[in-house]
């Protein structure tokens, strides 16, 4: 008989059975795992499929709002057609009738003989848009640049005197847009953009829907098609001017402002209107012609390029006219703008002309916190961002500026002139040609800080005082001429 095995004693077959369970442990283990990996995965399925789900559903809800309301707009236009008609046939009949009665009052052009007073300007103005006088009329704006103001509120009101407004406007500016028809022209006379585009947005009020607005534009298909063709005509004059980078911006402006006021943007070209406005971005209407161009959804993309570029005081117009200030805070952009302008003065300062340089970081400087500081009262940013310490520097460099262009104490002079008293010139002045020194410190020069002004305007100059050497006759400055005096100084001089 065998003998009993003691049951502490591990024999061969004990090891199979706890293998086993070893195994049996690791596959369960394995399948819970593989349990819970295809759980998640169908739960994750369920889950996107819900969110797909209530996409889709949003989206038919959107499209069916979307559609009621175009039905509802299309029922609404072709409901009012025959009223927006017949208040346009009106003021035709209306119009026609002053201009009639304008043309047998030959003293209706000039009622006081003068325009100095704004009515007698929109008189003379309503006068041009009755007689359908194009020409005239836009010879008679463009020199009344100074009163622009005047001119945006009035033009308005006598554009809307015409008998065909749209007409009129593209006769008015076919002299200089789309191609300049002037011959000979100086280079400070050429911009004349800054009267097409008051007198394209002067249109819009005029030429809109009395009943539904902007949706519809009271222009004929006629004129709108030669609105059209003006545009391709531009379009096809940018190789010819050297591409987009070589266009001014005024074209551009002009340009654009035209496509918005006829209604005639196109999505084909909406990469040709981003272009064009981030290179104009600074004047002030872009942001708007922008939005009114359809890129509205382009305009984050725009930002960053406009950051990029150095332009972040340009960003944050854009960026307040679409309502992306949390995705591009305002105040970190205007600290990054006055920072490249230091580093740009920095480098201005490099300059081996010390006083030239130093005149041009100054006024680099001095810009950009013009700019900075409109900006800020502007869009009310004066608690995130405080402008005194802004404003401490600007006048610090103002004052600076008005140290260095006071003029030099003049010593005594013992030699006074025998008629009146006063201060003589040098010996030499009467052998030079005005070479008389004046006691008038020079006028102050304005610099234009780049802020989003609607129209380019000159700074007129201070007028300075002429310099008087013992003269008070008001017809000349001087008592004679200093050619004359020149043997009689070297006379005296040879006495002393």
């Amino acid at each position: 008989m065998g003998s009993i095995p003691d049951p502490g004693e591990l024999t061969e077959l004990t090891r199979p059975s706890f293998d086993e369970f070893q195994r049996q442990t690791s596959l369960m283990t394995s399948c819970t795992l593989l349990w819970k990996e295809l759980s998640d995965h169908f739960t994750s399925l369920e889950q996107n499929l819900q969110k797909k789900s209530e996409a889709l559903k949003h989206k038919f809800q959107t499209l069916d709002h979307d559609t009621k309301a175009t039905l509802s707009s299309l029922k609404k236009r072709e409901v009012t057609i025959d009223g927006s008609v017949e208040i346009a046939l009106e003021r035709v009949e209306e119009h026609r009738e002053d201009a009639l009665k304008s043309l047998e009052n030959h003293n209706f052009d000039h009622p006081d003989g003068e325009v100095d007073d704004g009515d007698a300007l929109l008189q003379l103005l309503k006068s041009y848009c009755l007689k359908m006088h194009s020409r005239e009329f836009w010879k008679f704006v463009i020199t009344k640049k100074k009163e622009l103001d005047v001119l945006r509120s009035q033009i308005p009101l006598a554009l809307a005197e015409c008998v065909d407004p749209a007409r009129f406007v593209l006769e008015a500016i076919s002299e200089v847009f789309p191609v300049d028809k002037r011959g000979e022209r100086t280079e400070k006379g050429n911009d004349l953009g800054w009267a097409c585009v008051l007198i394209l947005e002067s249109l819009i009020p005029v030429v809109v829907d009395p009943l539904i607005g902007n949706s519809r534009l009271l222009v004929t298909p006629s004129v709108k098609e030669k609105a059209k063709e003006i545009a391709e005509t531009w379009k096809r004059s940018l190789e010819e001017r050297g591409g987009i980078e070589n266009v001014k911006t005024p074209d551009v402006h002009t340009f654009l402002q035209h496509l918005v006021t006829f209604g005639i943007v196109k999505k084909e070209d909406v990469d040709l209107y981003r272009k064009l406005v981030v290179g104009s971005a600074w004047r002030k209407q872009m942001p708007k012609l922008a939005v009114s161009l359809g890129l509205g959804d382009k305009m984050p993309d725009m930002i960053e390029e406009l950051i990029r570029r150095g332009q972040q005081l340009d960003a944050v117009h854009f960026t307040y006219e679409v309502g992306l200030v949390d995705k591009f805070p305002p105040v970190p952009l205007l600290k990054a703008f006055l920072k490249d302008a230091k580093k740009a003065a920095a480098s201005i300062l490099e300059d081996p002309d010390t006083g030239r340089a130093a005149h041009f970081a100054a006024r680099k400087e001095q810009s950009a916190l013009r700019a900075v500081i409109k900006c800020i009262e502007e869009y009310k940013l004066e608690a995130e961002f405080p402008p005194e310490n802004l404003k401490k520097r600007l006048e610090q460099l103002e004052k600076t500026k008005t140290e260095k262009k006071r003029p030099a104490a003049v010593p005594a002079n013992k030699r006074t002139r025998a008629s009146n008293g006063g201060p003589m010139p040098p010996a030499k002045a009467g052998r030079l040609t005005n070479a008389y020194v004046s006691s008038f410190p020079a006028p102050p020069t304005f610099v234009r800080s780049p802020s989003h002004t609607q129209y380019p305007t000159g700074v007129p100059a201070y007028p300075s005082a002429a310099a008087v050497y013992g003269s008070r006759s008001p017809q000349s400055p001087y008592a004679y001429s200093p050619e004359a005096t020149a043997p009689l100084l070297d006379h005296i001089v040879e006495l002393l």
